[in-house]
């Protein structure tokens, strides 16, 4: 299995050490290796928004990592481009597979998706301190067919 680089042609403003952070942080989740996001991420990490029931850290992205590949066994995951400034970076990324396993919920269905990440980090030093995050759920529930349960607000 290869792992997600970035294209050539993008994100110049990025050193090699946070180009690898980078590249080590999908590729934890393309691989299978959650344990690479430990040289990727300061110890400190934020994700912006937590997933429910996500703690913070390094620690916290490792379930998140491991229900998508319980959720999609086939997953890929591919960085289409990113930029780069001082100590910032954008990357926009695609992802697919086939719905086989639990998703929020949402038993398995069979069906292939696709479906967008569009993810801003900040770093401290060579490690990514921060990372903001926009999946494209609508479009990926959509192409399951079916959607997460509402849990009701506590009174």
């Amino acid at each position: 299995m290869s792992l997600p680089t970035i294209p050539a042609t993008s994100a110049h403003g990025l050193s090699p050490a946070r180009r690898d952070a980078i590249e080590r942080f999908y590729g934890a989740l393309a691989s299978r290796d959650f344990d690479m996001v430990d040289d990727a991420l300061t110890h400190d990490w934020e994700d912006i928004p937590l997933t429910p029931g996500q703690a913070h850290g390094p620690a916290g992205i490792k379930p998140i990592f491991a229900m998508l590949v319980s959720a999609f066994p086939d997953l890929t995951v591919e960085i289409v481009d990113a930029l780069a400034d001082d100590d910032r970076a954008a990357v926009r990324m695609q992802c697919a597979g086939t719905h086989d396993g639990d998703l929020f919920g949402v038993a398995a269905t069979g069906r292939s998706v696709h479906f967008a990440l569009h993810e801003f980090h900040a770093f401290e030093g060579d490690r990514i301190r921060r990372t903001w995050h926009m999946e494209d759920l609508f479009g990926l529930f959509a192409q399951i067919g079916a959607w997460p349960a509402h849990a009701p607000e506590a009174a």
